[in-house]
């Protein structure tokens, strides 16, 4: 049996949210372009949330860029899908099942573009999502709204709106609410800019132009939810048994999810109304509260541990966090250090905590495995951009050396040790086992290792301006600390690094007590 209108009536109760007839009957009010899993995952997730409570009452018509891979699941199961939530909430595992009905329909963007445009016309009409990868938005200089369809996102975003302009004679009223979620920083700002471009290299009417920039509103958003898509084939095969249906739609998420979407205007929260549906739904005149959080308690901790777990034998964050000394570790960093470091006029340190524990609970999810070598992907970027920050604010506050972060540089260094490979790659080996590489500087890593002792690697590791984008050895006590740390490391291993740093400040800890 799979999944499908006619199916729904046949279910066994193991599914806890189904959709009512009335569902089906709603409006599109949604315009989507994009068939990824995050879309479906996060976005459609809210909507179908708020459609069941009676709140948004609007489905969504998908745009597929290409014809690959056809829509015919969409079409067989009547745009119904099947979404598994599996995780850690509030410390205990939990799991649900969702079928989802926010999708109306699919539409190809290579031979049905007309009927696309033609949902410009539709009164009910009000939002435009999108997801077309950080590549999606871009400027094509020679892009014509009247191809068919267009070649880039922001040409077929244009065009939809020129033809809304044209159906509604330029109304002010019948502008759209815009919101991408490609993970670029201000992707609603860079999306309009380019949009806008576009519009003037088409020599477009300038009352158009007019409409475009003052009767729709393009969104800044941040997204947060891990969604690997579809199932693993046993797992797959498990849950379909469980509900008895099959579904080659099937998708499956983290509990955690956050849609932080930039707005003041009092009419775009109005329009957004599927909000009111979800906590995880944030609609605030100032995202960066939220990107600060994430950056930081999130991607930062992921990149100051991954070496540290990767270099001590674990190769997913699950199976690292079941491990004492590395979930202390993640808990130290993240409570102790970071939390305080990003705590201000606009986060407050109960708030860091409260959103460190969210990712504790997210890091310990059995069901996601998340290998720490793609994390490793451009280690010394993620290292700039997410974690240096943090190491200048602490001493900014208080000039003890924050140990955690040292124990994470010391790792980062030790795993750039490497050795030249084939074809330009480097690797570097820990365990016995040879690891790729994948980081701009690893040439100048594998130098330093080369010709250096390794206290004299870590000396000038940290006073390079070029990596760091300041000599950051001055900071009182760091270069002693994470010299220690890495000549321990090398000497006695990663973990019983960790470990015995854990021991002697626990010991001081009771002494002084």
């Amino acid at each position: 049996m799979q999944l499908s209108k006619e199916t729904l009536a046949k279910l066994n109760g193991a599914v806890q949210s189904v959709p009512t007839d009335a569902i089906f009957a709603l409006p599109e009010k949604v315009l989507q372009f994009g068939t990824g899993v995050l879309l479906r995952g996060l976005p459609d997730y809210f909507i179908d949330k708020a459609n069941k409570k009676g709140i948004f009452n609007g489905r969504v018509v998908v745009v597929k860029s290409t014809d690959s891979g056809g829509t015919d699941g969409y079409s067989v199961q009547e745009g119904l899908y099947t979404h598994c939530i599996s995780g850690i909430r509030q410390q205990k595992i939990t799991e649900e099942y969702i079928i989802n009905a926010s999708i109306s329909r699919v539409l190809s963007a290579k031979s049905q573009w007309q009927q696309i445009l033609e949902c410009a016309s539709n009164p009910e009409m009000e939002i435009i999502l999108s997801n077309t990868t950080e590549v999606g938005i871009v400027l094509v200089e020679e892009d014509k709204i009247s191809n068919n369809p267009p070649v880039s996102f922001p040409g077929k975003l244009l065009a939809f709106l020129h033809e809304r302009y044209k159906a509604f004679n330029g109304d002010a009223g019948k502008g759209m609410v815009i919101v991408p979620t490609e993970l670029i920083t201000d992707n609603g700002s860079k999306l309009q800019s380019i949009v806008i471009e576009l519009a003037h290299r088409n020599n477009l009417d300038y009352t158009f132009i007019d409409w475009l920039e003052n009767a729709n509103t393009f969104c800044n958003s941040l997204v947060d939810r891990i969604v690997p898509g579809k199932l693993p084939v046993a797992q797959q095969k498990a849950t379909e048994e469980k509900l008895g249906y099959t579904d080659e739609l099937m998708i499956m998420s983290e509990p955690y999810s956050l849609w932080a979407i930039e707005a003041s205007n009092p009419k775009v929260k109005e329009v957004l109304s599927f909000a009111k549906a979800d906590d995880g739904v944030v609609i605030t005149s100032d995202i960066n509260k939220q990107r600060e959080l994430k950056l930081r308690l999130l991607n930062g901790t992921h990149t100051f541990a991954c070496g540290i777990a990767f270099l001590s034998a674990f190769e997913t964050v699950k199976e690292a966090m079941e491990n004492k000394i590395i979930s202390l570790y993640v808990y130290d960093l993240m409570h102790q250090e970071i939390a305080p470091c990003i705590s201000n006029g606009k986060i407050t340190l109960p708030e860091a905590r409260e959103f460190a524990g969210n990712v504790l609970d997210r890091f310990r999810n059995p069901f996601i495995d998340h290998k720490w070598i793609s994390i490793t992907l451009n280690y010394s970027h993620k290292m700039r951009m997410r974690n240096i920050p943090l190491l200048l604010r602490h001493f900014e506050q208080d000039l003890y050396v924050p140990a955690s972060m040292a124990l994470g540089f010391a790792a980062y260094i030790l795993f750039m040790k490497c050795e030249h490979g084939e074809s330009g790659t480097y690797y570097g080996e820990a365990n016995g086992v040879a690891y790729p590489i994948q980081d701009e500087h690893a040439g100048y890593f594998h130098q330093l290792w080369k010709n250096n002792k390794p206290a004299d690697v870590v000396k000038k590791t940290l006073s390079n301006e070029q990596l760091w984008g300041q000599d950051i050895s001055t900071l009182p006590g760091f270069s002693f600390a994470v010299s220690s740390y890495l000549d321990s490391m090398m000497e006695d291993g990663v973990l019983a690094t960790v470990k015995n740093y854990q021991l002697s400040r626990d010991k001081v800890e009771s002494n002084e007590a």
